[in-house]
């Protein structure tokens, strides 16, 4: 890895574990689902301007359908339950139980193809379970009314992403397609799906500057420019930098969230953070020579 993909991870990590502060901002006064719509649009609209300028042409009339179950199980659903827990739950604790994501992934995999869990693969689990308990089993937060309907939304997100991780690597669909038209398509697929709902969930108050800023950043730099910088990683390190930033995220959602909201980190918060990310590393097979080991670039 050179240091200009190191700069990218690290930048990217650092903006995805800003989006739960983004959310924790927004979500009182706009509500779940409108904040999200709202998030799905922006970053959809630079996701299509983007393809304008890299003169990639979105083909929705062969793939409308893959991008409707893609959209749902990678962005509508998981967004619209994280933005929901953020009502309640800590930017900190909502990053770590983000990070069970591959864990989940693992789990349906092993299920969809009925093929049991190895030794290392199940005690990582047991780890992350662990972690879990750890976590919410001595944050004040969880003592809150409604904490424990918000960390079980939490970790449905977390298992949405699984689905979708799963249905990208069976669905002729999601193969065929490359990252940018995946992830473009998807958006609009997702937001397409959220519309109808936004009706019945108005927001509760009218936003102010502050609350906009917030939506703006969540959509464009949390979600659009996100992905820019996730497909560049990509194309320059393989798949190795989609694990490698689930496992930053957290470092900076507790950071962030203890520096601009103020929120208390515990003992329990880092060693709850490591012993979920020890798990995901044994499930997943997470190796740090994957990620730093320099790739053979073909000049064909």
């Amino acid at each position: 890895m050179n240091s200009a993909s190191l700069i990218r991870l690290v930048a990217l990590s650092a903006i995805w574990g800003a989006s739960f502060i983004f959310m924790r901002m927004a979500v009182p006064v706009l509500g779940p689902v409108v904040l999200i719509e709202a998030r799905l649009l922006l970053a959809a609209g630079l996701l299509f301007s983007a393809g304008l300028i890299l003169k990639q042409r979105l083909k929705l009339g062969p793939h409308w359908r893959h991008y409707l179950v893609l959209g749902l199980f990678n962005s509508a659903l998981p967004f619209v339950l994280f933005a929901f827990a953020a009502k309640t739950l800590s930017a900190s604790l909502l990053s770590i139980l983000n990070a069970t994501a591959p864990i989940w992934g693992t789990v349906i995999g092993a299920v969809w193809r009925r093929s049991p869990l190895r030794g290392k693969t199940a005690f990582g689990l047991a780890l992350g379970v662990a972690g879990v308990v750890l976590l919410v089993g001595f944050d004040r937060v969880t003592l809150q009314p409604g904490a424990g309907w918000a960390i079980v939304a939490t970790l449905a997100a977390a298992f949405c992403y699984g689905i979708a991780s799963n249905y990208a690597k069976s669905a002729p669909a999601a193969s065929s397609q490359d990252p940018y038209a995946n992830a473009h398509g998807s958006m609009w697929g997702a937001a397409l799906l959220l519309t109808p709902v936004v009706p019945f969930f108005p927001a509760a108050a009218e936003p102010t500057l502050s609350v906009l800023g917030a939506v703006v950043a969540l959509g464009v730099f949390c979600t659009g420019i996100a992905y820019l910088l996730y497909f560049r990683l990509v194309a320059d390190l393989g798949a190795a930098p989609a694990l490698t930033v689930t496992f930053l995220i957290p470092v900076f959602g507790i950071l962030w969230g203890h520096l601009f909201l103020g929120e208390a980190i515990g003992w329990h918060t880092l060693a709850g953070a490591v012993v979920v990310l020890l798990g995901t590393a044994l499930v997943t097979g997470f190796s740090l020579r994957a990620v730093w080991a320099p790739r053979a670039v073909s000049h064909g």
